[in-house]
């Protein structure tokens, strides 16, 4: 087995678990011991898939894959962003300043970094998906927007880190399901592979992923 082969398979695995452990916490009564266990077990598995991306890269780079590769980096920042921060919003809820210590003001600019360069990818290296990725470079360019804006002054909003919680989960969600569908789906039904589904499936989660936004912050954190 190649090298490449053998970590992609690590990928797709910790891809499933994902998976199924991300909507077993979503799922589960918030704060339980349920969805708590979930998403621990969600996030070491995204920890590892993400940690499998980068031989993967490095690999595909050297095989020519050099537009890919560079696409791949870049969704490699903003969902180790989405990651650490649904993680670290929970651990550091009592320390708005521990919380936008070091590591967030570093993934903060690569964030923008990494969105202005995607831009340049889209308009003027990528021969196909150039809609995909133009779009994907928002993300990186409004998170870092939205991160500058929030480490700028302390929150006046009592449950600030349930906000940043919730809005890190969903770009999590948004990471997870496009792989699968986009990735993982048409594997097991090919009829849906082609232009249009892949389209679908790299801009749909996003929709979806707005208006459960709105939901669950009315849900969460509507005013008493």
């Amino acid at each position: 087995m190649n090298p490449y082969l053998a970590f992609k398979l690590v990928h797709v695995a910790l891809g499933c678990v994902a998976l199924l452990s991300f909507w077993t916490a979503g799922i589960a009564r918030k704060g339980s011991p349920l969805h708590v266990a979930a998403g621990k077990v969600y996030l070491l598995a995204m920890a590892g898939l993400l940690a499998a991306t980068v031989p993967m890269c490095w690999l595909a780079w050297f095989a020519g894959h050099q537009k890919m590769v560079m696409f791949l980096l870049y969704l490699l920042v903003i969902t180790s962003t989405s990651v650490w921060l649904s993680w670290r919003a929970i651990r550091d809820r009592r320390d708005w300043a521990r919380y936008t210590g070091p590591v967030y003001r570093a993934l903060m600019w690569l964030n923008l970094a990494s969105g202005l360069a995607i831009v340049g990818v889209g308009l003027f290296v990528a021969e196909q998906m150039q809609l995909i990725i133009v779009s994907f470079s928002l993300i990186g360019l409004l998170g870092f927007r939205n991160m500058r804006r929030f480490a700028a002054q302390p929150p006046t909003e009592a449950r600030w880190w349930m906000r940043q919680h919730l809005n890190a989960m969903l770009g999590n969600g948004v990471a997870t399901h496009i792989a699968f569908l986009s990735i993982g789906l048409p594997k097991l039904l090919p009829w849906l592979a082609g232009p249009v589904f892949q389209n679908v499936a790299w801009l749909a989660p996003l929709g979806v992923s707005a208006l459960a936004g709105v939901y669950l912050t009315r849900k969460y954190l509507a005013a008493p």
